[in-house]
């Protein structure tokens, strides 16, 4: 450690209780040290910044009032935690945030016991504080829950469920709101206005100006009734807040207090504590604070790579700058040229409007776009409503995040056999976000269905055509493509609309056969190629479709070359490689060997995606030596009979 590091106060805080030893105006001057500290880090590594920066004297004032060793702090999502990671023992590891190996970033349990409960999708805050507060009251604890949930999280139905049964079971719950109109892109819905609601009306503020000149002028009393007000603000302006609709739920409100005010954040939450039942705290804060490039567009630095600090700029290496389009521009894009031609297509989001490629679609067709919040529930039964009328609704949402929305896939869309078509983005490894971003169950959770059809395309050109399949379908369909740049493949002018339930040959070869779907199509034909090198010659089939599998296609190449190995980007579990295996047994042939590719039964942890492909065997390398081990010819005999 050098001196300057010495002289910081973030260098001397290794555990929260150590905060309790500072003044306030040192309290400040910690709060810029960690923003320094966190915009440093992300600017190498990636990361969350604009959410992070924003709760950073939020999260100081919560370790410096509560006994956090005791009090349970359950951070929405946790996309927000790196302070709370870096007042909590965390700060020598965390350069190595979110990278494989090093510490995750997100909440987790078995990384810190300050890390009360793991979390990374939203919405779920509220319910495990209300769990944890209940299981100390049995347990005749003094010690309190806190649960962290910003206003987007609150448009999710599972927020108010927990609400709802807070103020009934009167349990002692603190719930501090985190008000910056945000969730990763801006807000919407008639909750979010109502929840911002501030006293920032000019009205409210002339107001306010003039009872205070007034009583200013009455001698001797005026300054000390000035005092007593402006402590009692937020109670006096409840009923013109969100106040009457948490007092309706029998939660004590407090606020709207400044988020970024660590005197009047202390205060609250040292009120807070000894107040008796539910309290929930409405905290005003900045997404992005003590940054302009992430103040000015904090939907842009919401998840960021990694970049210049002085200019904001991605700092992307010249081979990283590839002329392929991503995957969700290239759905983007194509939506849109699907929706010219067909008025009956609609868009629907989960309050992810950039991030799943629909912004360009909300702007040409506004009247044919919906962004229905953090709410994958709705957004889903909604999209199975327009498709009662006739209508193709299209629910664009990150493969993970569709898990939230299951029995609705089931009961509302399935079961009905719908025309609802799911682009589901994220599918498959998805890197540094780790275990609760992965969409590496997809396959799974939805091939077993009924009226379900599972496809994935190859490369981004395939892609525009599944989307032009599912349009044109006719049921529940589901098109699943990976985060990333495409192969920079040539674009077909016109989609076209591809036969359902049928692969291609990619490559011909009577040794093995490499049966792949989805990204690792690609990976497959390279591993076919190499081994060409050593005289192997497997044929390369992609399935596009997981649900209906190309039987035919494939027990024609099974029997010809009588070794399979299966390869996926998804859980073995129930995934492409079972379907394929339950094909074989219905149609009786039983290979002379068959391997399945894919993610064993684990949650894969975070890192890049190179690195985790690699370590589960489904990149090109993996594959070639699978080939060998199938042939019982290990790589390095392989390698010897060359030379």
């Amino acid at each position: 450690m050098n001196d300057q590091e010495v002289k910081t106060l973030l260098s001397q805080i290794d555990c929260p209780s150590q905060l309790k030893n500072l003044s306030i105006l040192q309290l400040q001057q910690l709060a810029e040290e960690i923003r320094k500290k966190i915009i440093c880090t992300v600017s190498e590594k990636g990361g969350h910044l604009a959410p992070n920066l924003g709760v950073v004297e939020l999260t100081i004032a919560l370790h410096y009032v509560f006994d956090t060793a005791a009090d349970r702090i359950i951070w929405d999502v946790g996309h927000q935690a790196y302070t709370h990671k870096l007042l909590t023992g965390r700060r020598s590891q965390f350069h190595t945030l979110r990278q494989y190996q090093g510490i995750s970033g997100f909440p987790k349990r078995s990384e810190s016991k300050f890390d009360a409960f793991g979390t990374g999708h939203s919405g779920t805050s509220i319910s495990a504080a209300l769990g944890i507060s209940v299981a100390k009251d049995l347990k005749k604890s003094p010690h309190r829950a806190i649960a962290v949930i910003g206003d987007g999280s609150m448009t999710g139905g599972m927020a108010f469920e927990a609400l709802n049964h807070a103020g009934d079971v009167n349990k002692n719950l603190i719930v501090v709101l985190n008000d910056n109109e945000m969730s990763i892109s801006p807000n919407v819905g008639a909750l979010s206005s109502f929840l911002s609601r501030k006293l920032s009306n000019k009205t409210l503020i002339n107001l306010k100006k003039d009872v205070e000149n007034f009583l200013k002028s009455i001698p001797g009393l005026g300054p000390n009734i000035i005092q007593i007000l402006k402590r009692s603000e937020d109670s006096l302006m409840t009923l013109l807040t969100p106040g009457m609709l948490f007092q309706a739920l029998d939660f004590h409100y407090i606020g709207p207090i400044k988020g970024h005010r660590l005197d009047r954040l202390i205060e609250t939450f040292e009120t807070a504590r000894h107040i008796q039942g539910p309290v929930l705290i409405h905290v005003m804060t900045q997404k992005g604070k003590g940054y302009q490039p992430a103040e000015c567009d904090p939907t842009s630095f919401h998840g960021v790579g990694s970049f210049d600090i002085s200019t904001g700029k991605s700092c992307s290496s010249p081979s990283d700058k590839v002329c392929a389009p991503s995957y969700t521009k290239v759905f983007g894009d194509s939506i849109v040229q699907l929706a010219e031609s067909d008025p009956k297509v609609l868009a629907i989001t989960a309050a992810m409007p950039q991030g799943t490629g629909l912004e360009a679609f909300a702007k040409r067709f506004p009247d044919r776009f919906f962004d229905v919040g953090i709410a994958e529930q709705h957004a889903v039964t909604f999209a199975a409503g327009l498709a009662t009328e006739g209508f193709k609704p299209v629910v664009a949402v990150y493969s993970t995040f569709l898990q939230r929305a299951y029995d609705q896939i089931v009961h509302d869309v399935c079961l009905q056999n719908l025309h609802v078509i799911f682009a589901m983005d994220r599918g498959g490894i998805v890197g540094e976000d780790g275990p609760t971003h992965h969409g590496v169950f997809d396959l799974s959770f939805l091939r077993h269905i009924p009226n379900m059809v599972v496809m994935a395309p190859k490369d981004e050109n395939e892609l525009q055509h599944m989307l032009k399949t599912a349009v044109e379908h006719g049921g529940p369909v589901a098109v699943r493509y990976p985060r990333g740049n495409g192969l920079g493949v040539t674009m077909d002018a016109i989609p076209r609309r591809l036969p359902v339930g049928k692969g291609e040959v990619l490559r011909e070869g009577e040794d093995i056969l490499l049966l792949a779907v989805g990204s690792t199509v690609q990976a497959a034909v390279v591993a076919a190629e190499r081994l060409q090198k050593s005289g192997v010659r497997a044929a390369v089939i992609n399935a596009r479709f997981v649900k209906p599998v190309d039987q035919e296609l494939i027990l024609t190449w099974a029997k010809k070359t009588g070794r399979i190995i299966t390869i996926e980007e998804n859980v073995l579990q129930g995934g492409f490689g079972s379907a394929v295996l339950e094909m074989l047994q219905e149609a009786e042939y039983f290979p002379r060997n068959f391997v399945r590719l894919g993610l064993p039964d684990t949650f894969v942890p975070h890192g890049s995606q190179s690195i985790l492909r690699n370590l589960y065997g489904i990149d090109a390398e993996g594959i070639e030596n699978a080939a060998y081990s199938a042939l019982k010819r290990h790589h390095v005999q392989a390698l010897s009979a060359i030379g």
